[in-house]
């Protein structure tokens, strides 16, 4: 069995910010641990970090990092506005397009 881990330059981080918000929102939810739901979190942000930093270097990590947490930290106000799913929806779109435009599509940093 391979163990090696995939190149970072080759990992979607669009779909893994949009797992970590999601999956930290849905494993809160159903187990009644809201502290729970951090570890799919930051497990998906971790990864995230790897590839947003061979692509872009510190810069790009901090960056995206920073509109993560504030996709995280947005969706709790907005969810008394619209509603807990709908929340978690509209937030984790906006950090999976900028995962996506700013990350993802970029070719590897030399």
């Amino acid at each position: 069995m391979d163990m090696t881990l995939k190149n970072a330059n080759d990992v979607d981080t669009a779909a893994l910010s949009a797992l970590g918000l999601v999956g930290g929102w849905l494993t809160a939810r159903e187990t009644g641990i809201r502290p729970l739901g951090t570890v799919p979190m930051v497990a998906a942000l971790g990864w995230a970090n790897r590839s947003w930093v061979a692509k872009g270097g510190a810069p790009l990590a901090v960056g995206l990092t920073a509109g993560f947490l504030g996709a995280f930290g947005l969706s709790h106000p907005l969810a008394k506005k619209i509603g807990a799913w709908p929340s978690v929806i509209t937030v984790t779109t906006g950090m999976a397009a900028a995962a996506h435009f700013l990350s993802d599509v970029k070719k590897p940093k030399k």
